[in-house]
Parts: structure tokens; C-alpha cells; sequence
């Protein structure tokens, strides 16, 4: 149960942070959030595919069209002895609500409904349209949510113009940063072919290892490009490397390496391919190799909602906001292809998928204000 004495905000999050919704399990929060939304006139439609449920909730059919976006769905809890609090008891001590879920995104999802009831009690008759676009799979595998949604939308023609996804984007204060764009992300599963042979006679064999350190050692010094005024350099990681059979005695017949490119807006996805196509040519490696392409870049460059946005940050908190594109991927990736403009804005990040995920009831408060903030300066 919710605590009366706290805020309308909080004891919105506390509700949803009581429900255990592990992805890509809802428990109930969507209908929840709905019920109030159809109440202040939103048309609801619940979309389940396969394992995931979402929510495509508008209220109005005119632009300016106004999204806010974001998940149910949380990671699961680690080692729950751990926590200084039960992670899905929503305790509030000290002014800070703790659980998994306070900041990534529940806090987020209940300042995005109290804002927008708010609005609504204030403007019934503002223009434009509101929208939510709500899934349970974020923090999965992300193939049954958002990007489904989208591909809906799409199909009949229904266009976002302008979207704010609840990621918890804030550093050290409440609306430091916001992420106006985030970087592609691109995989590569790399399988380099030997010949496995007994390691006292390597004449016999082909060591896949020794065949592929070279080529690793020049993957991770390449420079891809040199980023621009929005993105950083594009970088590489190296995530994982497997090989052998156990045996301290065989030349193994394989070898496995994993790799991950952030890219920016300077170099495609296909361009990355080609240029490691390349240098496998150049080292003479038997190779198979799988790409998986988990998001193209995406930036919403300085215009009406990133100007809008920063201006309501200040206005409530005084806050000067810094545009951002650092960081991992979101869902904001599905949406900006569609040609929409994206931002992120959300509570601060430092304790988000960690034990003892906790917010700033103020904070939270404060972030129901900039939402309403927003909305009031686009759709009136």
C-alpha cells in the first residue's frame, strides 16, 4: 500500500515499485497507469506479442503530437540479502524511495502520468495530441516491445512528431543532462576455423588463437572516425574471447571472439562491416562472422523540444541543462527512425541496476513539474 502523506508522485511510483515485474513480466502496472489515463480521455490499446505486453495510449488525433515513452519492465534484483530494503517494498526513508525500478524507469512513469493529469485538469482543451507508449521489454531482449509498437504505428500511417523517453538520464543533479541522440550499436560474432591437433605437433594443426591475435591486436588500435560536435569518437570493445577444449594438450579447432562498435553519426553500420571485412582479408583468416545490428544512431539536433526541454528544466529547478549522446541504447532508438525527435529525460542514474536502486522524493516531484512544464510550453 501507498503512503497518503507522501506526494501524488511517489506513492504512484511506490504502487509500481511494489510490483515485481522482472522482464518481461508487467505485473499489473500498465493497467494501472491505463485506467488513470482512460480516465482523463486517453483512447487505450493493449498490444501482447508473444511475451510482452504494451501500451499505446493518445488522447487527441491532431500534431502537435507529443509522446511520452517508456518501460515497465525492471532487471531483476541480484542479491536480494543485500539490499538495506525489501527491492520491491517502495520504502520511503530519509526522503529517498528505494527499490529496483525508483530510477530506471517507474519513478519516471508515475511523473509522466501525474504531469500529464495535471495538464489536462489545467488545459482540457489544449492542442495538439499526448500519447504514452509504454512496453515490458526494455531491459530484455527488446524484440516484442517498442519496436513492435513502432512498426504499428507505421503500418497505419500514425506519425509521433516529438517524444520524451523517461531513461534516467540525469548525472549529479536532476536535469544535468539530457540525451538529445545516443550512439549505434553494432555486434559482431566472430568464429575463426583451425584445425584441431595435439599441441607437440603443431605442424599437424592450425591454432585458430594464433591466427586471430593479430588481428584483434590491430581491431582494438583502428581509428573509425574522430566523432563530431554531437557524438564522440566511435569506439570498440573486445567482450568476449573463447577457445580451446579444456585439455592443456590440443591445438583447438576454433576459436570465438565477440565484439561491440558505438558508433556515431560520421561512419554507417555498413561501413563498419566492410572495413573488418577487410582487415580479416588482410590477416588470411577462415572465418565466419554474424552481425547483429542492435541500433542506428540518432540525433534531435537544437529546435523546439530540445529548446523547450532545457527551458523547463531552468525554469523549475534552475538548473542549465547539457545536451547529451553518451551512454547505451534505448528504445528512443526505435522511435527517431521513424523520423520523430527524441529526448531523454529522467531522475538521476548513479544507482540504477544496482542494489539499492533508490530516488529523490524531490527529485521525483521536481520531474512531474518539468514533464507538465514541457507540455504546457508545446501544447498551448
Amino acid at each position: 500500500m501507498s503512503d497518503t502523506r507522501l506526494s501524488s508522485v511517489v506513492q504512484l511510483a511506490q504502487t509500481l515499485i511494489q510490483r515485481e515485474s522482472i522482464t518481461p513480466e508487467d505485473a499489473n502496472c500498465q493497467s494501472l497507469m491505463n485506467k488513470r489515463l482512460s480516465n482523463i480521455g486517453f483512447n487505450i490499446e493493449e498490444h501482447f506479442f508473444v511475451d510482452t505486453l504494451n501500451t499505446w495510449a493518445r488522447k487527441g488525433q491532431t500534431s502537435p503530437h507529443f509522446c511520452f515513452a517508456g518501460h515497465t519492465d525492471v532487471v531483476p534484483v541480484g542479491d536480494e540479502k543485500a539490499w538495506h530494503y525489501p527491492p520491491f517494498s517502495g520504502v520511503v526513508k530519509d526522503e529517498m524511495l528505494h527499490g529496483r525500478g525508483a530510477a530506471d524507469m517507474k519513478g519516471s512513469l508515475a511523473a509522466m502520468i501525474i504531469a500529464t493529469e495535471q495538464f489536462i485538469k489545467k488545459y482540457p482543451d489544449h492542442k495538439g495530441s499526448i500519447s504514452f507508449l509504454v512496453t515490458s521489454d526494455e531491459e530484455g531482449p527488446f524484440i516484442n516491445g517498442t519496436t513492435k509498437v513502432v512498426d504499428l504505428l507505421e503500418a497505419r500511417g500514425e506519425k509521433i512528431d516529438m517524444c520524451l523517453v523517461g531513461e534516467p538520464s540525469s548525472r549529479n543533479e536532476l536535469g544535468d543532462v539530457v540525451k538529445n541522440g545516443r550512439r549505434g550499436s553494432l555486434t559482431a560474432h566472430l568464429t575463426i576455423k583451425g584445425k584441431q591437433g595435439h599441441v607437440a605437433y603443431p605442424h599437424l594443426a592450425i591454432n585458430p588463437i594464433h591466427k586471430v591475435a593479430p588481428f584483434i591486436s590491430r581491431l582494438t588500435e583502428e581509428v573509425w572516425d574522430a566523432g563530431n560536435d554531437y557524438f564522440p569518437a566511435t569506439s570498440l570493445q573486445i567482450s568476449n574471447i573463447k577457445g580451446g577444449t579444456g585439455a592443456g594438450n590440443v591445438i583447438p579447432a576454433d576459436a570465438y571472439v565477440q565484439f561491440n562498435f558505438r558508433f556515431s553519426t560520421e561512419v554507417s553500420a555498413d561501413e563498419l562491416k566492410a572495413r573488418v571485412h577487410h582487415l580479416l582479408s588482410q590477416y588470411e583468416l577462415d572465418y565466419d562472422i554474424e552481425w547483429i545490428l542492435n541500433g542506428l544512431p540518432f540525433l534531435t539536433e537544437p529546435g523546439p523540444l530540445l529548446d523547450v526541454t532545457l527551458a523547463a528544466i531552468k525554469d523549475v529547478t534552475g538548473v542549465e541543462s547539457t545536451p547529451e549522446t553518451s551512454g547505451g541504447t534505448s528504445d528512443g532508438r526505435f522511435i527517431a527512425q521513424t523520423g520523430c525527435k527524441v529526448i531523454e529525460l529522467g531522475p538521476i542514474n548513479a544507482t540504477i541496476h544496482q542494489v539499492n536502486e533508490c530516488v529523490s522524493t524531490t527529485d521525483l516531484d521536481n520531474l512531474a513539474l518539468i514533464y507538465e512544464r514541457i507540455l504546457e510550453k508545446l501544447l498551448t
